[in-house]
């Protein structure tokens, strides 16, 4: 049965996002302790170890990203626009993350008085440049499910299927905010509504990534998640590099079983390279069909940009323990490992601890 991304946008609420294999084959629990979630950043550069911006390694437990920052801003006396980093991570969990902050000519702050037993400094290191968003080359996750419950033969026939062809690379729930409240925003702000620059940011990048999700949903109904199709853009493993291919080059359905490239879709927006022919009848379509999200971005000038169809993890183990799951892995950054969970055990629970 076909998925069906048509539906009134009159009261905004997300859809269940198709499943790429057969649906969750149990269920658990996420995030119930700090523990049981553990995210830490891999950068795709080293830091030099001189120039005018600090570099800080630093692990926090139940804190916002956002929030650190601003801590870091107050205790640095800097402006809160002079602290940066890589990519936003949620509170709960212990995650290890970068920031950097812009000291030029200044001495190091005594990092260590900010220090809790929420956050940890682990490494200061100076740099060149500041750190900008989207420079990580990806997040290595170690988590736990607990009370695990369910099929374990199916589990496992999914996690190796996940292991070796991949999972949807959908953005995870968070993009969109507590009951897709991001989403309505954006709506909001379309019709006239004025926020901070910033909130503004988050509900636009909502709205874009809203849409890519219905793109990607409809290629998961059609099973063609993880296989070309005429008119698709690739783009290359490990690489932001994206190309058209030639429909009759047999080479590319090859290349993308390999893993070598993956099929993207579009995250809307004016200009960059578009599907064609098959592949873009299906974004046509979805465009199509939610034109108030589609115009509204347009409104603020976006630039178009694409995304991979598919996420393929990288070192990817796991282990059962009674009850429990061990699981560990590492995702490209901008792939959700909510995406990779959702597989086996569907939209898991966790505690706001």
């Amino acid at each position: 049965m076909a998925y069906d991304i048509y539906y009134p946008m009159t009261e905004f609420s997300l859809p269940e996002w198709p499943y790429a294999y057969g649906g969750p084959s149990g269920a658990g629990d996420i995030k119930i302790e700090p523990e049981d979630f553990v995210v830490e950043e891999i950068l795709s550069f080293e830091p030099e170890g001189s120039g005018e911006h600090i570099f800080l390694h630093i692990e926090k437990i139940g804190e916002n990203t956002e929030y650190v920052a601003r801590q870091l801003a107050r205790h640095a006396g800097v402006r809160q626009r002079d602290v940066s980093y890589a990519g936003l991570k949620d509170r709960h969990g212990r995650t290890r993350q970068w920031f950097s902050v812009w000291l030029p000519g200044k001495e190091d702050p005594e990092w260590s008085a900010i220090e809790s037993d929420q956050l940890r400094i682990l490494q200061t290191i100076r740099h060149a440049r500041k750190l900008k968003r989207g420079v990580l080359a990806g997040n290595r996750f170690t988590l736990l499910i607990r009370n695990w419950t369910g099929d374990r033969e199916l589990a496992e026939k999914q996690l190796q299927q996940i292991k070796t062809q991949g999972f949807p690379n959908y953005f995870g729930p968070q993009r969109f905010g507590h009951h897709g409240q991001n989403i309505d925003r954006a709506l909001a702000i379309f019709a006239g509504a004025k926020v901070k620059r910033e909130q503004r940011s988050l509900y636009l990048s909502a709205a874009r990534s809203y849409l890519f999700n219905l793109i990607l949903a409809q290629r998961v109904a059609q099973a063609s998640w993880h296989r070309s199709l005429n008119g698709d853009v690739f783009k290359l493993e490990g690489s932001n590099s994206c190309f058209t291919g030639d429909s009759n080059d047999a080479s590319l359905s090859a290349r993308v079983q390999q893993g070598d490239i993956h099929p993207t879709g579009i995250m809307w927006g004016r200009g960059g390279k578009i599907a064609t022919a098959e592949a873009g009848a299906i974004e046509d379509a979805v465009i199509a069909a939610n034109a108030s999200i589609a115009d509204g971005l347009l409104a603020f000038d976006l630039e178009a940009d694409r995304r991979a169809l598919r996420t393929l993890p990288q070192e990817m183990a796991w282990q059962w323990l009674d009850n429990q799951v061990n699981l560990s892995f590492c995702l490209p950054a901008g792939s959700y490992a909510t995406a990779l969970l959702r597989e086996i055990i569907g939209d898991a629970p966790s505690a706001a601890y």
